[in-house]
């Protein structure tokens, strides 16, 4: 049985996976179904975690919009994802920035990663 959902998980992966990682700053382009009609929506922000494997696998992203912060979740492997375009890198030392959610203006951003 564990062999047959493996087989089933395998075939729907994506064959290009973005490269990116926590507190990088991503523009992610998502595919919205308004009744009968299509559209691609960007969402750009700092991601706050990655977590899960294989088909599983998630990735958070946190802008602030208006004042207010706005996180949203998408399955890396989802249809919904066109793509995942990298902006800038960051510089952390932290799996899970959590605590960027306390913060306000300049406290929460995070340092560019220079080469």
């Amino acid at each position: 049985m564990n062999e047959i959902i493996r087989n089933i998980e395998a075939a729907q992966l994506k064959a290009e996976v973005p490269q990116f990682c926590v507190g990088d700053t991503v523009r992610v382009h998502a595919m919205i179904k308004e009744g009968t009609r299509e559209r691609i929506q960007v969402f750009e922000g700092t991601v706050l975690k990655k977590q899960g494997g294989s088909t599983r696998a998630t990735f958070t992203v946190r802008k602030n919009s208006g004042g207010i912060g706005v996180e949203k979740t998408w399955p890396l492997h989802s249809p919904h994802v066109v793509k995942v375009e990298v902006i800038r890198r960051g510089k952390v030392r932290r799996a899970k920035l959590n605590y960027l959610r306390d913060r306000v203006g300049k406290s929460a951003k995070v340092k560019e990663r220079v080469k």
